[in-house]
């Protein structure tokens, strides 16, 4: 991994519905991802992360409307291509051969009347037209090879595989053109543990194999801690926080994450409680003034009822940003919130980088 972009969302926008009773999904959310970077992003059910990458590619469905931002792409021959404003013949050479998706449920996503070697020689028949039908079947055993699949299983249809290999099918078709991104939104879900960290091996095998960067998807963070470079959280359609990965599992900078890592045991050490997080997810439809997270928050004070915390960098790393007031007060920061880094060592190896931290108002 280095520090060159690959891709840049800045100020994106996503509405379910138009006029007074849209439901605003993404509010002016920005990240940036670096070549060969595994950008994690999490958030409980509903705060806005799989809309954010969908509509980042322009695969948003309606009744989702784009209303703001931009998606910058950068190539290594130095064009820039903006997915949110490229038109559909543009897109389609993009799609799958420069950005990818494996979606969460492997089973709905494939077609039950196909092959697993048709459904793979697809994308390769319509984006390497030159290449013959004998060598799509080589490329397609390969790909299966490639995620830990015998080939027999070509012939095989969905129904016929085990949930981890249908993912696993998945990210080959992902795969198949070499992209330079690939999304994947919850890629684990339903899965039992033991296939997960199977899965979760195997992507890290084929990250440093072939060099691509992956957003990863999802509501546990505990899978976050152990793929990601660096972890976003999300709460109702805003970005609360970003770090890397080692840096916000030991010290989280705003309560809505520390309250995530506190939500699932650990598997080391003494047992401690699981606090959690009170209550639930606003509704989008009217969320609270000040602060989004507030009435959640056991640390809110009188201004988190009336302005709102723009993304700022906290502790002095220009990479470790979070929106809470907290920081931003004369009295002291809560410990919860303030523990002291992880080793300069540990720091350095998981960040991607600096990133300029980015700006999304200050009052309501």
């Amino acid at each position: 991994m280095n520090g060159e972009r690959i891709l840049e969302v800045r100020g994106l926008c996503v509405d379910y519905g138009q006029g007074p009773g849209a439901v605003h999904a993404v509010t002016a959310a920005s990240l940036t991802l670096h070549k060969g970077e595994v950008l994690g992003i999490a958030g409980e059910s509903g705060s806005g992360k799989s809309t954010f990458a969908l509509a980042s590619t322009r695969l948003l469905r309606p009744p989702g409307v784009i209303t703001g931002g931009s998606a910058r792409m950068y190539f290594e021959d130095g064009s820039v291509v903006d997915l949110l404003e490229a038109d559909y013949d543009v897109l389609r050479v993009l799609r799958w051969s420069q950005v990818s998706l494996v979606l969460q449920s492997a089973m709905n996503a494939l077609n039950p009347v196909m092959t697993i070697r048709a459904q793979l020689t697809d994308a390769l028949a319509a984006h390497e037209r030159e290449i013959s039908r004998q060598e799509r079947r080589a490329r397609a055993a390969e790909l299966l090879d490639m995620v830990g699949i015998s080939s027999d299983r070509l012939t095989s249809h969905p129904h016929e595989l085990s949930g981890g290999m249908r993912q696993r099918v998945m990210i080959a078709m992902a795969l198949a053109l070499r992209p330079q991104v690939v999304i994947m939104d919850e890629p684990t879900t339903a899965l039992d543990v033991v296939t997960q960290r199977e899965i979760l091996e195997e992507l890290k095998n084929l990250r440093d194999r072939f060099g691509f960067a992956i957003i990863f998807i999802t509501h546990d963070l505990s899978l976050l801690i152990e793929i990601a470079d660096s972890i976003a959280v999300m709460y109702a359609g805003k970005l609360v926080e970003r770090a890397p990965a080692d840096a916000l599992f030991h010290a989280p900078r705003h309560p809505y994450t520390l309250g995530l890592l506190s939500s699932f045991p650990p598997l080391h050490g003494p047992r401690t409680p699981m606090t959690g997080i009170p209550g639930s997810p606003p509704d989008l439809r009217s969320v609270p003034a000040g602060c989004v997270f507030h009435p959640r928050c056991r640390f809110a004070f009188d201004r988190c009822t009336v302005d709102v915390p723009s993304l700022a960098v906290v502790g002095g790393r220009p990479d470790r940003v979070a929106a809470c007031w907290l920081h931003d007060r004369d009295k002291p920061v809560p410990a919860e919130v303030a523990a002291p880094e992880p080793d300069e060592a540990a720091w350095a190896a998981s960040t991607p980088g600096p990133e300029e931290p980015v700006q999304q108002g200050s009052t309501a």
